[in-house]
């Protein structure tokens, strides 16, 4: 899915200047190097266009931008490490086993006592996890100007996650462990199966019954925005009706939109923050990327990609699993895979292997994303809106990285890479005459203050 950020505007088309609600502001200028229909020449140079964009940036936003997204390479290793940490906590105190021994002497029901052990666990580990959940989540997301939420609102929505947490979390190791207990040879296979059946779940549920917990969606009444919106969706079997804006702002800044759903329950949705800061042009393109995620069925193959994931990583975990209870199960008081007490010996060898393949996770997620921009341009052939969004995207996203550091640590195609395949696009198409870039329409200079 392609987010964007950006920073508020309030200007509006020229041709419209007192449009209806979720009005587009102006049309900014073009940086120098983009050519408009006055200016199209064989000689117009992608790579020149490219740095013309990149280099409009204010070196201090640049700056800016950069520390917080090399911020979050940390945030990758923190995690990782305080969630190995708790794992450990529980096992070697024997936290682990005591909650299933208070499950054990509240039912005999095995499947009850799964759920009692995963209640209080999910809230423990919630305790212990918290402070860095409030750094990364509250006090970095406002230290970079990205977050609209008071912490009592922050706090508020943590909770709500907590409760569908504290639903979601005991009824899957019910499934999980009713596998290990019948099948404690090959659980590695079924117990990938579970997890499969749970995302497909997830991926049909959440538009319709979770998103709207969070955030209020309601119809976009700019016929003037929705109708190009559903021309395109129309134009590739997109079986929707309406487009959807969804008060985003209530909680950031950032810009973002989603087609989202599975299996009929597909839905077209813009946060409003898109409607406010960002050009037709631009949300245009937006929405044609994201139309390409649902007509490229990514969902589909992620989750078949996800599933040889889980069979490969639950493989491994067998192997270790079973020579860690060879070595430390009697300390830890964990009698084999069926036990609920091993869960966080099991979740700290997947999180560890998922963490090693945390490249490969991007490469494959990156390469989605790029074939959605292609798909993108193509549909709405706005090479300079998927510029100017990728601008907006830059707010908090490393504009420029190496290229190793955008193989490694980048699951979007970085901001650089996305204004070279526009520009490329454009150059391709004007040489064939298959395009013709529109006057750039600029907004209306704001006249000097006035001496006093």
């Amino acid at each position: 899915m392609l987010v964007l950020s950006a920073a508020p505007g309030k200007a509006v088309f020229a041709q419209d200047p007192a449009p209806p609600t979720s009005a587009v502001p102006a049309e900014t200028a073009v940086p120098k190097g983009t050519p408009t229909a006055q200016a199209i020449t064989p000689a117009f140079d992608p790579a020149s266009a490219t740095r013309a964009y990149i280099d409009s940036i204010p070196a201090d936003k640049r700056a800016r931008s950069d520390a917080y997204f090399e911020g979050t390479y940390w945030l990758l290793l923190w995690n990782f490490l305080l969630g190995s940490g708790v794992a450990l906590l529980l096992l070697n105190a024997r936290i682990s086993a005591r909650l299933r021994d208070f499950a054990e002497r509240k039912t005999r029901f095995k499947a009850l006592q799964v759920a009692l052990y995963a209640i209080p666990y999910v809230l423990l580990v919630t305790v212990l996890t918290f402070p860095l959940d409030a750094y990364e989540g509250y006090f970095r997301e406002h230290a970079y100007e990205m977050s609209n939420q008071t912490f009592g609102e922050w706090f508020g929505e943590q909770a709500k996650g907590l409760g569908l947490e504290l639903v979601g979390m005991p009824l899957l190791l019910m499934a999980l462990y009713a596998v290990f207990r019948r099948a404690p040879r090959t659980w590695w296979i079924w117990g990938s199966g579970v997890l499969v059946a749970f995302m497909l779940v997830g991926i049909m549920i959440a538009p319709v019954f979770i998103e709207p917990i969070f955030n209020t969606y309601k119809p976009v009444t700019n016929t003037a925005i929705s109708e190009p919106i559903l021309t395109m969706a129309r134009a590739n079997q997109i079986p929707v009706a309406q487009v959807f804006e969804v008060d985003a702002s209530k909680q950031t800044k950032r810009v973002s939109a989603n087609v989202s759903g599975f299996m009929g329950t597909a839905r077209i949705a813009l946060n409003d923050n898109l409607l406010k800061q960002c050009t037709l042009p631009e949300i245009r393109m937006v929405m044609a990327h994201e139309m390409g995620h649902y007509v490229l069925n990514h969902m589909g193959k992620f989750v078949v990609f996800f599933g040889v994931i889980f069979v490969i990583g639950f493989a491994l975990g067998r192997v270790v699993f079973e020579a860690c209870m060879r070595r430390w199960g009697t300390r830890w008081g964990v009698r084999g895979i069926a036990d609920p007490a091993g869960f966080p010996l099991l979740l700290l060898i997947f999180s560890t292997y998922l963490f090693l393949l945390t490249p490969v996770f991007k490469t494959i997620i990156r390469s989605a994303e790029s074939e959605a921009d292609a798909f993108g341009l193509n549909v709405s052939r706005e090479p300079d809106g998927f510029a100017k969004a990728a601008l907006k995207l830059g707010v908090y996203r490393k504009m420029d990285p190496g290229p190793l550091e955008e193989f490694l640590m980048f699951d979007h195609p970085s901001g650089r890479t996305r204004i070279r395949m526009a520009m490329d696009w454009k150059a391709a198409n004007m040489a064939a005459r298959l395009y013709v870039p529109p006057p750039a329409v600029v907004a209306p200079a704001v006249p000097p203050a006035t001496k006093q």
